[in-house]
């Protein structure tokens, strides 16, 4: 018969096993949690200011899912809702998708990210946003964002607003006026604007606004624009993204010269876009998603901002206007459609 011999009664050594003991329960409580997600799975709820998916963007979030273990249908159920390019749709959209049990929130731009705290202020969620967080009120700072959530950004800052309008501007040499195309949706915050606004006065050009809640107003308001100097520039946001190809095609036949903030939207035939690749942008969100479901909190994890924007230039739009884009912008340009 085996007997244990154990060490003599010590109360000093009593009180060290409790703490060691305490600590390391406290310790591994998160870990234990994030492995009973990996075991019964998660369900995400993932949000869009737009009512089309985003296709090779979602799949570079699914994908990058994967490669950390979350594949949908074995542990991993996504739980997809829109807004339509509707501002006053995102409460009920927001709320819909929380209701069904999602683990974690992952939303496109900062008015979805508003109406999932403004519903479920503890939730986690997860933001990739086209404009900076902070100046959107979405977080304190990049470093440390606080509260529940946290996520990527692709702004180099207000200033890029300013030089899209001057890649435009170098574009068309004879731009005098510029149509800002907005979404009723978008987030336009004071500093993008001011930065915008100070580019146009350098640039004496002349500002007008309009804003759009669907693809048909979109198209109303580029061909109520037609005049000789005018141009198109796009404001970043959910529905401008989805009805890229309509405000290319209307462009063009008013053979108005245009950029978009989406690189998409040059594909779609926009003279220009300068814009973060959303693939990447999305990739990035899986990595910041995993954490989070790992036992992570939010609010500690830093903000990361992509900020690497490719200008692409569509050579076959800028003949069918008949423009002669310049070599210096050409020679800037990431890519080149011909």
């Amino acid at each position: 018969m085996r007997s244990t011999i154990e060490p003599p009664h010590h109360p000093a050594m009593d009180r060290r096993r409790f703490l060691l003991t305490s600590l390391a329960g406290a310790l591994a409580a998160p870990l234990a949690a994030g492995a009973q997600q990996v075991a019964r799975g998660v369900r995400i709820g993932y949000l869009r200011p737009g009512s089309l998916p985003l296709n090779r963007v979602d799949e570079a979030l699914e994908q990058g899912l994967q490669e950390f273990g979350w594949v949908k249908g074995r542990n991993l159920h996504i739980e997809y809702g829109h807004a339509g390019g509707r501002q006053d749709a995102m409460p009920a959209v927001a709320a819909t998708v929380i209701g069904t049990g999602v683990d974690i929130v992952v939303v496109w731009g900062p008015a979805l990210a508003r109406a999932v705290r403004s519903a479920a202020p503890h939730i986690p969620l997860v933001f990739l946003s086209a404009v900076d967080p902070v100046d959107a009120g979405l977080i304190s700072s990049y470093a440390r964002p606080g509260g529940n959530m946290t996520g990527v950004t692709n702004v180099a800052g207000p200033e890029i607003f300013g030089k899209r309008l001057q890649i435009l501007k170098e574009a068309s040499p004879s731009l005098n006026r510029v149509l800002v195309l907005s979404s009723s949706e978008a987030t336009r915050t004071t500093n993008a604007r001011d930065a915008l606004v100070t580019t146009a006065n350098s640039l004496k050009v002349r500002l007008d606004d309009v804003v759009i809640d669907s693809a048909t107003a979109a198209e109303s308001a580029i061909r109520n624009a037609k005049s000789p100097g005018t141009g198109i520039y796009v404001w970043p946001g959910g529905l401008v993204y989805n009805v890229a190809e309509n405000i290319a095609q209307a462009a063009r036949a008013s053979r108005l010269p245009s950029i978009h903030p989406f690189r998409e939207g040059a594909f779609a035939g926009c003279l220009l876009s300068y814009a973060v690749d959303l693939a990447d942008v999305a990739r990035r969100g899986a990595v910041y998603i995993d954490k989070v479901l790992r036992g992570a909190h939010p609010g500690g994890i830093p903000v990361e901002n992509l900020s690497k924007y490719d200008l692409i230039i569509n050579l076959k739009t800028a003949k069918a206007l008949g423009l002669t884009i310049p070599p210096s912008l050409l020679a800037r340009a990431d890519q080149v459609i011909e």
